[in-house]
């Protein structure tokens, strides 16, 4: 019975099976993937207008795929993106920011956050200018220091809060207040991914703690474009200690291809039997457009993650085979291998460096963990002509405090840090703002998160102003209402 006009509507019998299966099947659907994963893909006309800008501008044909490779709206000078994340916020002042002043008055009582009379520590590393450059560079780095002509050093870096947790999520999406989309999913909304077979965005290694799954998730965007995470990272780095990265889930135990290629069709027929009864299916579309994915997933993974084929002067470049550099050499090489493929984001994480404690000890491991496979990475890449159009990014939340914790720790700081950048678009050999004479504090080119993120998305091609999203009756975009872009940086 029709409730508006009272006509009767009469169904056969095979139509009204047709209709019970497209009904459970859209439960099934939904119960799988939960309501973020109906939402409408960028490919859709009303998500175009949600976007405020036209097919056009994103480079979209109506009926697009969500992935597929889209237009940037500037001149990108990159086409993809390496995070190397340091959670737990690594020491700027021994590592890549160079203080004298720190060494010279070594020892000197100042006043520190929470503790009266803290004492200035003076780093036990030496600094040495190296390349045409002359950037300096810790004595923990001498893999990464060969090749400070290709490194932008950004001093001025600081953050809202100097607790983990926070800094983590804000570093990763823009708030640590609200649950909101990823950098990485931002990119891959707005850029799409080049290889249809592969998620667009990975996460080797990611983060158990400090928001989880939020740092690489994707908020109020369709979930198609959250992060893929493979585990194996975050150890301490030793060869033997589950360094072998992994994508769970990859293979159905249960239904063989051909199974699984019957299963998905018939998915696809109810789907289109809905179409003809309700109309235009974008949202279920969405959804079965990540069964796909999946699996095709199947027989382009085993091989991706497969090292045994790379020859062994690379994997001694990177570090593989030795006990320090095997785990992290090993996922900066599947890192290049996945930017190889098209692969748009891929953040690499590489845990403990939050020292309170142990400051040289710890320094000496964690920064022999990851220098060589570093310094292997940035090779590679300009050895097979990436570096240009790869931008590769290494940082934490914070950095840490110029007087001492303890006898031998740094307390956290998020009032002035470093991060750098190399390649897609960035000047090489170059310095960028700078902190006070002991590193307190970001007194010139300060750079918050919304100003990385703005930096980041335009090299990229994206503008962060017009890369929006209405969601709850708002146009969102990474940088809320804040960012301005560090063109002095850009090369």
């Amino acid at each position: 019975m029709d409730c508006c006009d009272n006509r009767v509507t009469a169904y056969s019998r095979r139509e009204m099976l047709t209709l019970l299966g497209c009904g459970f099947g859209s439960m099934a659907l939904m119960g799988m993937f939960g309501r973020q994963a109906l939402a409408r893909g960028v490919g859709s006309p009303m998500a175009q207008g949600m976007l405020g800008m036209g097919p056009s501008a994103l480079g979209l044909d109506a009926g697009a795929s969500s992935l597929a490779p889209k237009a940037p709206m500037l001149a990108a000078k990159a086409k993809r993106v390496i995070f190397l994340c340091m959670a737990g916020g690594p020491s700027h002042v021994d590592t890549f920011d160079y203080k004298p002043a720190l060494a010279k008055h070594d020892g000197t009582e100042v006043d520190g956050r929470g503790v009266r009379r803290a004492k200035l520590l003076g780093s036990p590393w030496k600094f040495k200018p190296h390349g045409k450059s002359g950037l300096y560079i810790s004595d923990l780095f001498p893999g990464v220091a060969s090749h400070a002509d290709s490194l932008c050093l950004m001093h001025g870096m600081r953050t809202d809060l100097p607790a983990h947790a926070q800094a983590f999520l804000k570093m990763h999406t823009g708030s640590f207040q609200f649950v909101r989309p990823s950098l990485g999913a931002w990119t891959l909304y707005g850029l799409g991914t080049e290889n249809q077979d592969l998620p667009g965005f990975l996460t080797i290694g990611p983060p158990s703690g400090n928001g989880g799954a939020q740092n690489y998730g994707a908020g109020f965007l369709p979930a198609i474009y959250q992060g893929t995470p493979i585990a194996g990272g975050g150890g301490r780095g030793r060869r033997g200690s589950g360094g072998n990265e992994s994508l769970p889930n990859i293979k159905n135990s249960e239904l063989s291809k051909d199974a699984q290629r019957k299963q998905l069709d018939l998915i696809q027929r109810l789907n289109r039997e809905h179409a003809k009864q309700r109309g235009a299916t974008e949202e279920i579309d969405g959804v079965i457009e990540s069964f796909e994915l999946a699996f095709r997933m199947q027989a382009e993974v085993p091989e991706l993650m497969d090292l045994s084929g790379e020859k062994k002067e690379t994997l001694e470049l990177y570090g593989i085979g030795s006990d320090n550099t095997d785990r992290f050499g090993r996922q900066c090489l599947l890192a290049r291998r996945m930017a190889e493929r098209g692969v748009r984001f891929i953040e690499v994480g590489h845990g403990g460096w939050d020292m309170h404690r142990n400051l040289r000890a710890d320094m000496e491991e964690k920064c022999g963990e990851i220098d060589k496979p570093i310094a292997g990475l940035l090779a590679d890449l300009k050895r097979r002509k990436m570096l240009d159009d790869t931008l590769v990014i290494w940082g934490g939340e914070f950095g840490r405090t110029p007087y001492a914790q303890g006898d031998d720790g740094r307390d956290h700081n998020n009032k002035g840090f470093t991060m750098w950048m190399a390649g897609g678009g960035v000047k090489g050999g170059f310095n960028y703002g700078s902190t006070d004479e002991t590193g307190a504090e970001a007194v010139d080119g300060k750079m918050d998160m919304h100003d990385w993120h703005a930096t980041v998305l335009h090299l990229l091609g994206l503008d962060h102003e017009r890369l929006t999203f209405n969601y709850a009756g708002r146009d969102f975009r990474l940088t809320d209402v804040h960012g301005h872009v560090a063109n002095d940086i850009i090369a």
